[in-house]
């Protein structure tokens, strides 16, 4: 009997979906346990790293920084607002755009937060070379993908 070389289209193998699927699941997996002490959620850190970097920002710049919209992203924001880490307040330069800043709070959360990388980057049998490798192409994936819409 000849072996069956046709190519298979629904073999879970072949789809690129199911293992960013998986590693997008237990990669947040990961960080929950560490994040949880801190109060906050995966996006909720995203949000903080973010801001951490660029300071303060509109929604609108915030939501398109994590690929998100604004219904995804308001209650995010609203979440840690109400932990006191960030505020938002009416763009003087235009009023119908909100900006969020971080409070004294939220900046005192970076240093708490300054290991993270490191521990979840302990927790994957990855080398450095390859994590490197796989975050441009990656970070080259999305830019594509968003660059397209």
């Amino acid at each position: 009997m000849e072996a069956n070389t046709k190519f298979e289209p629904l073999l879970l193998e072949h789809q690129l979906c199911f293992p960013f699927y998986v590693i997008s699941k237990e990669i947040i997996r990961l960080y929950t346990p560490i994040l949880e002490p801190l109060g906050i959620t995966y996006t909720q850190y995203i949000v903080m790293m973010i801001l951490w970097e660029y300071g303060e920002m509109s929604v609108k710049e915030l939501g398109k920084r994590m690929f998100l919209d604004s219904g995804t992203l308001t209650p995010v924001i609203r979440k840690l607002e109400s932990k006191g880490y960030i505020t938002k307040k009416v763009n003087l330069d235009d009023e119908r755009s909100k900006l969020v800043h971080l409070t004294k709070r939220g900046k005192d959360l970076k240093p708490k937060c300054s290991r993270i990388p490191e521990e979840i980057f302990s927790r994957i049998d990855i080398s450095p070379k390859e994590m490197i490798s796989l975050q441009k192409t990656l970070f080259s994936i999305v830019e594509k993908w968003y660059d397209n819409q």
